[in-house]
C-alpha cells in the first residue's frame, strides 16, 4: 500500500502564500499522474492542478496564475505553491497519484488531506 503524506497547510490572511508538500515513493512520483484537489465546506472535491505523466502542468481557472504544481525527484516530494491566496481558496487539500504500473492493476492513491484556511 502506497502512502502519500501531506503537510504545509495552515491559516493565512488573504494575499498570503503557502506551500503544500506531499511525500511519495520516488518511483510512484516519477511515473504517475500527479495532482492536487481540494474540497471546500459544502462543495464537492475539485481538481486544482495536475501534471499528467506525459504532459505539462494544468490548472483550474480559479487558481491559474496563482498556484504552481511541481515535483522534486531528489526530495521525493510533490508541491503546490499557493500565492495571492483568497478566502475562496479555503478547503482541505489532497494530493493524488494515479496510474498503472501494470495494465491490470491501476492505482489511485490519496493523501490524508491538509487544511488551508484563508482569512479576509
Amino acid at each position: 500500500q502506497v502512502q502519500l503524506v501531506e503537510s504545509g497547510g495552515g491559516s493565512v490572511q488573504a494575499g498570503g502564500s503557502l506551500r503544500l508538500s506531499c511525500a511519495a515513493p520516488g518511483r510512484i512520483l516519477r511515473i504517475s499522474d500527479i495532482g492536487w484537489y481540494r474540497q471546500a465546506p459544502g462543495k464537492q472535491r475539485e481538481l486544482v492542478a495536475v501534471i499528467r505523466s506525459r504532459g505539462v502542468p494544468t490548472y483550474a481557472d480559479s487558481v491559474k496564475g496563482r498556484f504552481t504544481i511541481s515535483r522534486d525527484f531528489a526530495e521525493s516530494t510533490m508541491y503546490l505553491q499557493m500565492n495571492d491566496l483568497k478566502p475562496e481558496d479555503t478547503a482541505v487539500y489532497y494530493c493524488n497519484a494515479r496510474g498503472a504500473i501494470v495494465v491490470e492493476a491501476p492505482y489511485n492513491y490519496w493523501g490524508q488531506g491538509t487544511q488551508v484556511t484563508v482569512s479576509s
